[in-house]
């Protein structure tokens, strides 16, 4: 599977962002899928989730700021992502879920909220 994240960026707290990630190689479609994040020092983390059929969840660190959506015409899984806070700060990537499915990681996008 081929993971490609992009949209990443510097921007003051506050502010938004819009990752997307570009999913091959796989029947996405039919996969739930993930965004994840790593801050530097820290273990990766799931934030958002949303399944094949469209159902969301949410981190509690992230809920009523993030907004996960797919697009299976185009392969495609975006985080939509409000009023950012420094601490949102890390590496982003997507990915399927559950987590034990995961075979590979792409390069992730990086996202810097500066305070």
């Amino acid at each position: 599977v081929q993971l490609q994240a992009s949209g990443g960026g510097l921007v003051q707290a506050g502010g938004s962002l819009r990752l997307s990630c570009v999913v091959s190689g796989s029947t996405f479609s039919r996969n739930g899928m993930g965004w994840y994040r790593q801050a530097p020092g820290k273990q990766r983390q799931l934030v958002a989730t949303i399944t094949s059929f469209g159902d969301t969840n949410y981190a509690d660190s992230v809920k009523g700021r993030f907004t996960i959506s797919r697009d299976n015409a185009k392969n495609t899984v975006y985080l939509q992502m409000n009023s950012l806070k420094p601490e949102d700060t890390a590496i982003y990537y997507c990915n399927v879920i559950p987590y034990s499915q995961i075979s590979n990681w792409g390069q992730g996008t990086q996202v810097t909220v500066s305070s």
